[in-house]
C-alpha cells in the first residue's frame, strides 16, 4: 500500500521560513518523480515544485528563488524548503509521487499571517 505523509507544516509570520517532509512507502522511491502541490481555500490546486528521478527540478514562477525542493533516496522523502513566506503562500500542501500511477498525501497545512 502507498503511503505519502506530509509534515512540517503550521503557522508562520510573513516573512519566515517552513521546511516540509513527505515520507513515502510502499513504492520504489528512487526511481518516481516527486512533486509537492498547494490549494488554497476556493481556488485550483497547483504545481508549487517538482523533482524528477535524476534530481531536475522546477517550480512554479510564484515561488522560484524562494523556495527549493529536494529528495533523499535513502531517506525515501522529498522536502521542501519554503523561505520568505508571503500570505499568499497560505494553502494546503500536498505530496505527490508519479511515475507509471499517480499517489498524493493527505496535505499539510501552511498558514502565513501578514
Amino acid at each position: 500500500q502507498v503511503q505519502l505523509v506530509e509534515s512540517g507544516g503550521g503557522l508562520v509570520q510573513a516573512g519566515g521560513s517552513l521546511r516540509l517532509s513527505c515520507a513515502a512507502s510502499g513504492i520504489i522511491f528512487s526511481i518516481n518523480n516527486m512533486a509537492w502541490y498547494r490549494q488554497a481555500p476556493g481556488k485550483q490546486r497547483e504545481l508549487v515544485a517538482r523533482i524528477t528521478s535524476a534530481g531536475s527540478t522546477n517550480y512554479a514562477d510564484s515561488v522560484k528563488g524562494r523556495f527549493t525542493i529536494s529528495r533523499d533516496n535513502a531517506k525515501n522523502t522529498v522536502y521542501l524548503e519554503m523561505n520568505n513566506l508571503k500570505p499568499e503562500d497560505t494553502a494546503v500542501y500536498y505530496c505527490n509521487a508519479f511515475r507509471r500511477e499517480s499517489y498524493w498525501g493527505k496535505g499539510t497545512l501552511v498558514t502565513v499571517s501578514s
